[in-house]
């Protein structure tokens, strides 16, 4: 028999002869539980918290939980903590690993690992210095090759990845020493190239937008985008048929970030004003963001994540792909290497070591990027990384020593990744993994 109709709720055929009517006055009618919480109200949202709360679906809340309490117990140590001077310094300090962090969301997504950005960074740092100072090259021309110095550099991690089938934390390991030797010899005996302290790279950190409009206006865009967002793409859903959010929660949602801009905006201008490292790290990560969530290649990525199997008879090309996310890898390490020799004005090095690798990686994971590949954001490296320089921040107020920083950070790390490991398992209890 032909099937003229479905119905929306069911999906059995409206016309079709129920043969078995007992059977089918049992059957259990399957609601999308998006769809009861706009009819239920605030009652529904309650539930609907719940719900996810179940079936392990925490998403930003432990990180967001956690640097609240962080905040609280150094605010209750140090009075200077949360003074307008010193949380603007840290959200410039966030932005150079924050950058080599947005880099690693786009690997971790794919569930796989890259252990070259923190010397890719510094490749980035002394190939601008030694084109721009040593060799005199135009600034701008010397900045745009030291971004495509890390492009490169991740692109070739990708080929041996995705072509050659060598392990990824094989490949970017031998890339995490080839690299620093690069940095090394190219740098020469000296080993430390002093910058412009008005040139571009200097530019980058050191620079504020004086004027108070310029917080206030960042913050009013960021807030009207939002809602701007979130009504249309609520308006497209609408008429595709499936769940959307009520307007009501969606202006609710757009005060609660206004609040939150409109707060940072008021902290900026009473100090230095607006830093340009922020304008630029905002715009990063809106970008990657859509790019993420809003485009074939996002969707592509997270299908890698999920099944690499499944990926390839769908046909997405694997190979490509993966290339292309440890390019991205490279360039945004390569960024965030420019950033950091901003904030010295110099090219050193040392620049790329120490506990930059894990702090790239650790605010990846803390923010909510899952290791296990197919889950996160782009915004988890904010969040990442603003947890691990308020814990930076907060113990050199007090004056403690960096061993303790590091355990701190190590605990921290370690309890995002039980969290991300519990919600797994969590998830496939409940049948959504």
């Amino acid at each position: 028999m032909s099937i003229d109709k479905t119905s929306a709720v069911t999906g059995a055929p409206e016309d079709h002869v129920v043969e078995n009517p007992e059977a089918a006055k049992a059957a259990v009618t399957v609601v999308d539980p998006r769809l009861l919480v706009r009819e239920q109200g605030l009652a529904g949202y309650v539930t609907e918290f719940k719900r996810k709360m179940k079936s392990g679906d925490l998403g930003s809340i432990p990180v967001v939980i956690g640097l609240a309490i962080i905040w609280i117990i150094f605010t209750s140590l140090n009075s200077n903590f949360l003074t307008a001077g010193n949380l603007s310094d840290m959200s410039v300090a966030m932005v150079g690993t924050g950058m080599i962090a947005v880099g690693i969301v786009f690997v971790l997504l794919l569930g796989e690992i890259d252990l070259s950005v923190g010397s890719v960074s510094g490749v980035a740092g002394a190939s601008f210095a030694v084109l721009n100072v040593t060799n005199g090259m135009n600034e701008w021309l010397a900045f745009l090759l030291a971004i495509v110095t890390g492009t490169v550099a991740g692109a070739l991690h990708g080929f041996f990845f995705a072509k050659i089938g060598v392990p990824a934390f094989a490949v970017t390991l031998a890339g995490l020493l080839f690299w620093n030797g690069f940095m090394l010899q190219i740098l020469g005996d000296n080993g430390t190239i002093n910058l412009d302290p008005d040139g571009v790279v200097a530019q980058l950190t050191s620079y504020y937008f004086s004027d108070v409009a310029a917080a206030y206006g960042l913050a009013a865009v960021v807030t009207a985008g939002f809602f701007l967002s979130s009504f249309l793409g609520n308006r497209r859903r609408e008429a595709a048929g499936v769940p959307s959010r009520p307007l009501s929660e969606t202006i609710v949602r757009t005060v609660l970030l206004a609040v939150v801009a409109f707060a940072v905006a008021i902290v900026f201008n009473q100090y230095k004003g607006l830093p340009l490292a922020v304008v630029i790290f905002i715009v990063v990560l809106l970008v990657t963001d859509f790019v993420l969530r809003r485009t074939a290649y996002g969707r592509k990525v997270f299908a890698l994540g999920g099944s690499v199997e499944a990926s390839r008879r769908a046909g997405i090309n694997v190979e490509m792909v993966r290339i292309s996310v440890f390019a991205i890898s490279g360039t945004f390490a390569a960024v965030g290497g420019l950033f950091i020799a901003s904030k010295i004005a110099a090219a050193n090095q040392g620049a790329g070591g120490g506990d930059l690798l894990m702090n790239a990686i650790a605010a990846a994971v803390i923010g909510g990027t899952s290791l296990f590949g197919g889950r996160g954001r782009t915004w988890n490296a904010l969040l990442g990384v603003l947890v691990i320089v308020s814990i930076q921040y907060g113990l050199a107020l007090e004056g403690i020593a960096s061993p303790v920083q590091y355990m701190i950070t190590g605990g921290v790390l370690l309890a995002t990744v039980v969290i991300d490991a519990v919600t797994r398992k969590t998830q496939k209890t409940a049948g959504r993994a």
